[in-house]
């Protein structure tokens, strides 16, 4: 499949989020966007036609995904669009002289743009992005009614009044305290709590210089949300958030909803980590071209959509339906699996609702070896994986009319 020349990287990438249009329909959505490196093990005889990424240290391919959320409960919903390329070679125009068709920060506003045609069922949207998507773009391009944005600032600034963002910033009053627990995000970071300062208010984005920026408006109107840590535990460097939107934000309650929506920008990682060392291992494929691998990618990034929906779900407490993350022809094969794996005793059947996604991570989770008890440890990344890929197989075989249950 990787080496067909019809299967193309585009046309895996428009295929990530069929099963994501319809589940979003009438929520209010959370389209968070990033963009991960996969390095890639070469030398300099075998490149594989992989361009160098990071500090230039190594040779790899960069993903950029959209992820879809549901804002009130955090579940996801599937993939929105993304891009995934190698770099071919070293620029030779400096980043500040390069219009932005030209330069791979684009990924953000062209991945908002899929955004509003995947997600048009959705009853509103918030586009989120980390300190990259801070461009001027960004915000003076893709907002509109029901279509918001939050992003955490890179740049200072310079305002329409003459002053700048982080001055504006330090000008605002405290407004609230709280105390929020903060995710483990490496083993050098593990989980903690953090008591934050809230202060925020109204700000306007003046244009930047440059011939590059004169298609777009003068000043955009944005709202400022800052949080600021205090006595943070030693060694740790104290959180500090600042915050723009496009959402209304009146009072503290509204304030604390945009940082508590932006703290759920970490669950793009939890994928990014599912395609490499926590689950699919990508960096550690043997494939011979940079075109073949990245096809994998694309198909990587489904899967590792697709588990992290599973690991959600594995608890029971979600009441997403099986058909955010699966076909209909997928959902008639997880039927015939759950009649062959229901036991004799209550213990050993499926306790979820049928079609229900906790329901089908029991049945994916029995096909990559779980033993289904409760009071054995709950499936991980691992056995999601070889459970989908016995799926797969099951499905490919009910196409064909030769279904063989286990």
């Amino acid at each position: 499949m990787l080496g067909n020349e019809k299967v193309t990287v585009a046309r895996l990438i428009e295929g990530w989020s069929s099963e994501t249009g319809p589940a979003v329909a009438g929520r209010h959505v959370l389209a968070i966007q990033d963009t991960s490196e996969i390095t890639i093990s070469t030398r300099p005889g075998r490149r594989r036609g992989l361009g160098e990424i990071g500090k230039g240290t190594g040779h790899g391919l960069l993903v950029h995904a959209m992820l879809a959320l549901d804002a009130d409960t955090g579940a996801s919903l599937g993939l929105v669009g993304g891009a995934i390329w190698t770099r071919q070679g070293r620029q030779s125009v400096v980043h500040d002289k390069r219009p932005l068709s030209e330069r791979e920060s684009k990924r953000w506003i062209e991945t908002g743009e899929q955004a509003g045609r995947v997600l048009a069922a959705a009853a509103s949207v918030t586009v989120m992005g980390d300190r990259e998507s801070d461009l001027f773009a960004f915000w003076a391009t893709l907002p509109r009614p029901g279509f918001h944005l939050i992003g955490r600032v890179m740049h200072d600034r310079g305002l329409a009044d003459g002053s700048s963002l982080y001055g504006a910033g330090e000008r605002l009053a405290a407004v609230a305290t709280r105390t929020l627990d903060l995710s483990a995000r490496s083993p050098q970071r593990p989980a903690r709590s953090a008591t934050l300062t809230l202060r925020f208010g109204p700000v306007v984005l003046r244009r930047p210089r440059g011939s590059h920026h004169r298609h777009l408006p003068e000043s955009v109107p944005l709202t400022l949300v800052e949080v600021v840590e205090h006595g943070p535990p030693a060694g740790v460097a104290p959180l500090h958030w600042r915050l723009l939107t496009t959402h209304p934000v009146d009072d503290a309650a509204a304030a604390w909803r945009i940082v508590d929506w932006y703290r759920r920008r970490w669950t793009i990682e939890q994928l990014f980590r599912l395609m490499k060392t926590q689950g699919l291992r990508l960096e550690d494929s043997q494939i011979e071209t940079a075109d073949r691998l990245q096809k994998l990618a694309a198909v990587a990034t489904k899967a590792a959509a697709v588990t992290l929906a599973l690991l959600q779900a594995r608890d029971g407490t979600g009441a997403e339906p099986a058909g955010t993350a699966f076909t209909p022809h997928e959902l008639d094969v997880l039927d015939a699996l759950d009649a062959a794996y229901r036991g004799r005793t209550a213990l050993q059947r499926n306790p979820h609702p049928p079609r229900s996604l906790p329901w089908a991570a029991w049945i994916i989770a029995r096909l990559g070896g779980w033993d289904g008890y409760p009071s054995s440890r709950p499936p991980g990344p691992i056995t999601f994986r070889h459970g989908l890929e016995h799926l797969k197989i099951h499905a490919a075989a009910a196409a064909t009319g030769n279904l063989c249950m286990p």
